[in-house]
């Protein structure tokens, strides 16, 4: 009994041996396996599922013509994995500001640029959260010995969604054409060399990004001595000059200025006002100030029958400036709508729709927007205008509270304060009127708040002046007497108290 309980533990011990030494055998194996082989970089990188789930854009090749050698089906299925491998890491990189992957798929000289603009990101707090829709791919060339490649990628759909601070400032969707070459490393396709051209940008969607990173402080501008005629007979270029270089030195980057439809020619653009539209564009590019057209100044028919002419008038100033380095964007109509009560809302909002269609389709470079009279007419087309601007000249006390509603109902889209100010006029037909003490308070409490939010402005205006058109405010003696007290400079050209608030530097 004793010898046989002696032969079954003998059994046992050698047969544990045995499985002992099979899985170490087996364990050395495996090791020995990895090391030769490398790990898996799809198991490294964390994309053998997530690719799967989150990222497989539509891929169409054009019909294979390229020169060198043709490629068969196992290496273009390589070359196309390999390539939206390097989008996704890409991808996954300007989301965390973390250069994972980056190596495995864009050699030395492509991943330098891509190392550099994350460190940007990283330094500003900004995220990029993006993806690519649709390829188009072409391959160019391929090497005799396959181990390079040259392909263009036509009409690239990316969209992307840029955060700064926690916050998002942009959501556009691009189309662009990438041409890249690659070259076959280690098995793998990496990216050597990507060149990115012909972007078009299909919604602008945020002020700071959309407007290239620009946050607006500025200011209506007409000169002194030619208000709401500014491009007639009394133009004067060196005297723009001038008042450009205050409004520089003042601190501020913006002015916006107007077109009245009428003196222009309607349909029929007079070209020498243009070309003084042109001048006063070239001395703020001089000045290295950005300008806001305002269209359609002093026009208030919007009659169906009237747009064909409308088209006309928009058509050539948008063409004829859309190039310029000065032009930041268009404002479709001052205050339209003032005009909802005597032509109907309905039908100005579908002129302003088509209008918006119209400018767009001749630039599509430059945000449009429309300058609407108060802020409770904010939010009305917010979904076709590329930024938000309404104006304001109630009480301050309000202003914080209506502004935050607002960005609460366009949480997206930038919003610019378009216009704003207060009269220093009091005297015999305001005897009870602000005084120049009084406007400075204004103007100094209204920066507070700008600064507080961050809010673009736009002031209302550089300058007092002498004689106010009765189609800006009527006839009323108390009311064009106002109108021209809403400058930082007085007529004598002498800086009011207000003007040490022009801006918030």
């Amino acid at each position: 009994m004793v010898s046989v309980s002696k032969n079954i533990l003998r059994t046992i011990l050698i047969a544990s041996y045995i499985m002992l030494v099979a899985l170490i055998i087996s364990g050395v194996s495996a090791l020995f396996s990895y090391l030769n082989t490398g790990a898996d970089r799809s198991t490294m990188l964390h994309t053998e599922i997530q690719k799967v789930e989150q990222y497989l854009p539509k891929v169409t090749w054009a019909p294979l013509n390229n020169e060198g050698r043709p490629i068969d089906s196992q290496n273009l299925s390589a070359l196309q994995n390999n390539y939206l491998d390097a989008w996704y890491v890409k991808q996954i990189a300007y989301k965390t500001n973390k250069p994972a992957g980056i190596k495995d798929y864009y050699t030395d000289n492509a991943r330098e640029n891509l190392f550099n603009f994350i460190e940007l990101n990283k330094a500003q707090n900004i995220t990029i959260d993006a993806t690519t829709l649709e390829h188009h791919p072409t391959l160019e060339f391929y090497s005799e010995d396959g181990q390079l490649a040259v392909v263009t990628d036509d009409n690239v759909v990316e969209y992307k969604r840029v955060f700064k601070n926690d916050t998002l400032i942009l959501e556009t969707t691009e189309t662009s054409t990438y041409k890249m070459v690659f070259l076959l490393e280690d098995g793998f396709w990496r990216t050597r060399h990507l060149v990115k051209e012909n972007t078009k940008i299909q919604e602008l969607d945020n002020a700071q990004i959309s407007l290239n990173n620009f946050k607006i402080k500025g200011i209506n501008y007409y000169p002194q001595a030619s208000p709401w005629n500014m491009y007639g007979d009394k133009f004067n270029l060196d005297t723009i000059s001038k008042d450009l270089k205050i409004i520089k030195k003042a601190g501020l980057n913006t002015i916006r200025i107007f077109v009245p439809y009428e003196s222009f020619g309607k349909a029929t653009v007079d070209y020498k006002k243009l070309d003084r539209l042109k001048q006063t564009l070239d001395v703020a590019e001089a000045e290295k100030l950005k300008v806001i057209v305002t269209l359609f100044d002093f026009y208030g028919d919007y009659s169906v029958l009237d747009w064909t002419l409308n088209q006309r008038h928009a058509e050539t100033i948008v063409a004829a400036l859309k190039s310029h380095e000065a032009l930041l964007a268009w404002d479709i109509k001052n205050e339209p709508n003032l005009d909802f009560e005597s032509r109907g809302k309905d039908i100005v909002i579908a002129w302003l729709d088509n209008m918006i269609n119209l400018v767009k389709s001749v630039d599509s470079e430059h945000a449009v927007t429309v300058g609407w009279n108060n802020i409770d007419s904010a939010p009305i087309l917010k979904d076709k205008l590329d930024f938000i601007s309404f104006h304001y000249y109630e009480s301050l006390d309000v202003l914080e509270e209506k502004y935050i509603h607002l960005k609460t109902e366009i949480p997206i889209k930038p919003i610019v304060l378009g216009e704003y100010g207060v009269s220093s006029y009091n005297g015999f037909w305001k005897p009870f009127g602000d005084n120049d003490e009084d406007q400075a308070v204004f103007h100094k409490k209204a920066q507070d708040i700008f600064k507080k939010h961050d809010i673009a402005f736009i002031s209302w205006t550089l300058y007092d002046f002498t004689e106010v058109p009765k189609e800006v405010v009527g006839r009323l003696p108390w009311r064009k007497r106002a109108q021209e007290h809403f400058g930082f400079i007085n007529k004598n050209g002498e800086t009011k108290p207000a003007f040490r608030y022009i801006s918030n530097n």
